[in-house]
């Protein structure tokens, strides 16, 4: 029966587009994202609606949680609802490639926001999201001017996803600049922490024990370096090891003034929910998207007395 359903909808969104070009403002999307947990996703889901509801696009809007079958299955059924877009933003980036075959079969357009799709042969029409490589850049480099150029650093990682991929590997390079210009900045440990505070702080735990010389982690957003710094000071070694987020967290800019992390990132939720939808509506009406849209962050850095 599940079959025939799609077979059935695959028939009839053929003419959808033309149907639809004649009716701005009916449209139905579709949207999954990572979670309805964290402050950015709320943030990027409360602009997306307030885009959408400006431009009468009604929104179905679902959360994965951190669950690829689970969001696998939302997007099944978006595609038997036969709505007209999907907004993405995949639980795991190589596992959502068949979620996204589907829908490509189904002649439902797909985008991705924040968290970009790595799964070949399959056709996302644009991705709108933080530069994320560019902010773990930026994260590097304030961890070498933090260290004075040498020391040791971990980083607690959540590597199922592109957007950690590559603000990662914005980092290591960062770092492998500073180290070719002189520096001797060391990574010695790298830890899965989930994008969680509770396991991050495990994860530091056990990366503080296995690295009494370590001076700074790097978490990949700020549940994770809020997590981390909460294992540094119950283990007495906040005046030696600091930390670095990424995301611009209210706690996590307000821990940077304090003093309590030496840096985070700020990013902008809001503009990658409003500029999905506008990739949306503009793809609906046939004009060019661009494929790749990504968003600067700054550099939120501890003031030097």
């Amino acid at each position: 029966m599940r079959l025939f359903l799609l077979l059935a909808l695959f028939l009839a969104s053929c003419a959808a587009p033309a149907e639809k070009a004649a009716e701005p403002g009916s449209y139905r999307v579709g949207v999954t994202v990572l979670t309805m947990t964290h402050p950015f996703f709320l943030d990027l889901v409360d602009a997306l609606q307030q885009e959408a509801a400006a431009n009468g696009v009604e929104v179905l809007l679902v959360s994965g949680e951190f669950d690829i079958a689970k969001q696998q299955n939302q997007i099944a059924d978006f595609i038997v609802q036969g709505v007209d877009a999907l907004i993405i933003t995949p639980t795991d980036s190589r596992a959502i490639g068949t979620s996204i075959a589907e829908a490509n079969r189904a002649g439902i357009p797909v985008f991705t926001a924040d968290i970009a799709a790595l799964a070949d042969g399959v056709e996302v029409v644009a991705h709108v999201g933080i530069d994320n490589y560019d902010g773990g850049r930026k994260a590097g480099e304030a961890v070498v001017r933090m260290l004075g150029g040498q020391g040791e650093v971990g980083i607690v990682d959540h590597p199922e996803v592109e957007s950690v991929i590559q603000r990662t590997r914005g980092f290591r390079d960062a770092i492998d600049a500073a180290n070719q210009a002189g520096s001797a900045v060391e990574i010695v440990s790298v830890l899965p922490g989930s994008g969680s505070m509770d396991k991050a702080f495990k994860a530091t735990e056990d990366m503080l024990q296995a690295q009494p010389e370590l001076d700074a982690i790097f978490g990949i957003n700020d549940e994770t370096a809020l997590g981390a710094l909460a294992a540094i000071e119950k283990a007495g070694r906040a005046d030696r090891v600091r930390v670095i987020g990424f995301g611009g967290k209210k706690e996590a800019v307000e821990a940077v003034d304090r003093g309590a992390l030496y840096a985070d990132v700020i990013t902008y939720p809001r503009e990658i929910g409003r500029l999905s939808i506008q990739a949306v509506l503009a793809y609906m009406r046939g004009e060019a998207v661009p494929a790749i849209q990504l968003i600067p962050t700054e550099l939120h850095e501890i003031q030097a007395p």
